[in-house]
Order: structure tokens, then sequence, then C-alpha cells
């Protein structure tokens, strides 16, 4: 039996097919191991969205290189976007790579290296724009804390946002069926999971394409009545298709956490429209006042681009004016990749580097000051809390996160207390930091009792 080890970069989304690659591997006997010396296969998951990125899963390649070199008989893969997008040149640059897998043939990994037993049989990269739709039957070994899970619900993306090379990757967009999200959701409930997270690139965009047509909403309503489920969290929302129903079903449902994740990328209409974002700022200041008032107490994620050809120092100001105005929940900043094969890469206007770090800077700084503020607010209430587990060193002390802070993006909350990783427990905050919060645990919250209760 021989041992593989897995290297997953990039987004939720990627992760979700590395755990569908460990499942295909380990169905075909494969064995798992966390340790990269003893494996001798060696798969690392690629993301190629922007530059950072790229340097990022070449310089992971290289150094599984070396680890190949030390062991006789090791086979190294490179998977995801860097190789659906780059496969062909990959395949010159680095001939110490045995298999190239895409975004849309994973799956095919065991048999590829199997003919990698024969040299002259080295498969050729995977070219084109293609993705895989995941259903429930196909084997996934779920990597992580086993009482959070990410769900993919759909693929692929129809958008044309001048700046993102996604679609010319994964290609157009595609929903599962909902009998088949539902059937997946319930299996990650058996096992344990408490809070699923729902991914997609666009996951506003489910069901559209389906017959009969199908919507995020109504996939939601299902969602909620899986027993075991506490939280349920929805991470990229489209603005376009931010409904009243959907909006309607996040504030209705116990089990559907008040927290949206919205990527507006700029609040500059000319900024907005060079980006083909398809809004202006007056309609995101509706929109957004909208989700407010249909969603009391909702907690918003967005994320912004700083540096875009063309964005002039007045453009960026109005766009600090307006995460000040907005005060938002938590908020990401990107500085401009430049990627070609996208709309953006041949504008001119091209902000230099040095301009695009210093204006992220000073809007990361605009939306600390906010943070901390919300932050303060907390002091003295009690809230929910997801245990993670204890604070590296500090056994008395664990970590875990409120409703309004998701997996590995948001802050956390560190307290005091007795409780065990993937249960729910009541903490009274005590001291806000810009990110974290500080606080005492009161209670353990009894999850089958609250639910029911919130269902009668």
């Amino acid at each position: 039996m021989e041992k593989v080890h897995l290297l997953s970069l990039g987004c939720p989304k990627n992760l979700a097919d590395s755990e569908l690659m460990l499942g295909a591997l380990t169905g075909a006997g494969f064995e798992v191991t966390l340790a990269p010396e003893d494996a001798e296969v060696l798969v690392v998951n690629t993301c190629s969205f922007i530059e950072a990125a790229k340097k990022e899963s070449l310089d992971a390649i290289l150094e599984a290189a070396e680890v190949k070199k030390r062991g006789a008989g090791k086979r190294l893969v490179v998977a995801g976007c860097l190789a659906q997008r780059y496969g062909a040149e990959l395949s010159e640059l680095l001939p110490e790579v045995d298999v190239f897998v895409g975004t849309g043939n994973f799956l095919e990994l065991p048999e590829l290296l199997r003919r990698t037993e024969r040299p002259e049989a080295r498969p050729v990269p995977y070219a084109g724009a293609a993705h895989l739709l995941p259903s429930a039957g196909m084997t996934r070994v779920r990597t992580g804390d086993f009482f959070t899970s990410y769900l993919k619900i759909s693929e692929g993306c129809n958008h044309k946002c001048a700046f993102c090379i996604i679609p010319a990757i994964r290609g157009r967009h595609e929903s599962r069926p909902v009998a088949d999200v539902i059937c997946e959701a319930r299996k990650l409930a058996r096992s344990g999971v408490r809070e699923l997270n729902l991914i997609a690139q666009d996951l506003t965009a489910y069901g559209r394409d389906l017959t009969p047509r199908a919507s995020l909403a109504a996939l939601l309503r299902e969602l909620d009545r899986i027993e075991g489920l506490r939280w349920i969290r929805m991470l990229y929302c489209y603005p376009n298709f931010v409904t009243d129903e959907l909006l309607d079903a996040v504030a209705e449902l116990p089990s559907v956490v008040k927290y949206i994740d919205m990527p507006l990328q700029h609040a500059d209409d000319a900024m907005l429209r060079a980006m083909k974002r398809e809004r202006s700022s007056g309609a995101l200041r509706q929109l957004l006042e909208r989700i407010r008032k249909r969603v009391p107490g909702v907690a918003l994620r967005t994320s912004f681009i700083v540096g875009f050809p063309g964005e002039t120092d007045e453009a960026f100001e109005r766009l600090v004016d307006f995460v000040r105005e907005q005060q938002f929940e938590r908020v990401g900043v990107f500085t401009y990749s430049r990627e070609e094969n996208t709309a953006a890469y041949g504008l001119a206007g091209q902000v230099p580097e040095r301009v695009k770090r210093e204006r992220r800077a000073a809007l990361m700084q605009a939306q600390a000051e906010i943070s901390l503020r919300k932050n303060r607010g907390l002091v003295g209430r009690e809230v929910e809390v997801l245990v993670e587990g204890t604070v590296a060193g500090r056994v008395a002390r664990l970590r875990g996160r409120n409703a309004a802070q998701a997996p590995e993006i948001d802050g956390a909350v560190l307290f005091k207390g007795e409780a065990e990783p993937g249960e729910f427990v009541k903490v009274r905050i005590t001291q806000a930091l810009t990110y974290d919060l500080r606080g005492e645990m009161v209670a353990a919250a009894d999850i089958a009792q609250e639910k029911v209760a919130s269902h009668a």
C-alpha cells in the first residue's frame, strides 16, 4: 500500500476538491500520511487566482520536488488551478513532475499514477476550462476539525468580472441537484458536523440552471431541517442575486447564521464599471440598507480590490469613505493582480505596486478602527461560541468562534473554561481586541433542546 501526502493551497473550494482527490486515492488503495517524507506520492493542489497564489504554488511544487529527490521511487503530482491554467508550460519547465491533473479530471488520479509506471506514457496536462461537480456518492476524505465542514453546492461562474480568471479555468456555473446536496449534508451531520459552510464561486446563482428551477433560499430551508446542524453559513454571495426571498430565509431560519459574505470589490462608480461588476455605488448602498432592514443584527463581510487600473487617489478616497460610512463587521482587502487572459490585463493606467500596498494598508487601518469599535460593543455581553480547542501553549485557555466569525478568515474568541472541541458554550466577553475577543465561559449551550425549541 503506497502512502500519499497532499498539500492543499488556496480557497475552501480547492480544499473540497482535495478531499475528493483523497477519496479517490484511498478508494484505490492508497494510504494518507501527514508526513511528506513518508509518502511515495506527493500531491500539491494549487491555486492560480492571483500572482501571490501562483508564487506560493510554485514554491510548494519546488519544495515537494526536493522531497522527491531524497527518496527513491517517489512521484510528484501537480493538481488544481495552476495545472489547469498552465499545464503545458509547467510540463516543459518541471520535468520532475510525474502527473498533472486539472480542475476537471482529478478523480482520474489513481489511473494516471498507474500509467507513470511506464515513463513513455507520461500523462498530457489537462487543458481548457473545466470543473468536476461533486456528488454525495463520491468518496470524500475530510480534513481539519470534525465539527465543521465546507459543502460545495455548485461549480463554475457565469460572471465576467474584468479582473477574474476563474471562469476561464473552471467554466460556466453548474448547480448540484437539491436532493444530492441534502444527502451529503445529512451524511456530514451524522458524522458529527455542527457547522456547515456553503461554498461556490457564486452561491446566489444556485439552482437557476436546474429543472425544475431552485434557489439558494429554498435550499437553506431544506438544510435547516437537518437534525444536528447548529450553524449553516453562506460564503460568497454575488450582490445582484441577493433576493428578498434569500434575506427572509436568513432572518427566519434558526440554523442559518446571520452572516453574509458578499464581496463588493469597490465603491467608486467608474471603478465598478471598469471591473464589470454591474452595480453602482448608489445601488450598493440600497442593497446594504435592504439587507440590514430585512436581517436585523446581520454581520456583513465584504472584500475590496485596490490598485485596479485607472484607480485615482479620488476613487480610492471614495472607497475609504464608503467603508467608514457602511461600518462592515468584516473586510478583506486585496491588491489588484494583473492576470493574462482577463479583460483588465490590457487596460491603461496600471497602478504602481508601491501605491497598491499603501492603499491596502490605509484601507485596512480604517477597517481596523471599525472592527475594534464593534468588538468593544460586545464587552459585557454573552455570546454563543463553537469551541475549536485549546490555545497553543495555554492549556487553561480555549479558542472558539461566534456566529459572526467564519472559520479561517475572521477573528476568534479566546476564553477561560472547560469544554471539548465541537461543543457550543456561552461566553461572556470581557475584553475586545482589533479582531479577536476575550472572555470567560458561562455555561454550555444545549444544542438539541435549543434547536427543537426554535422549530416549535
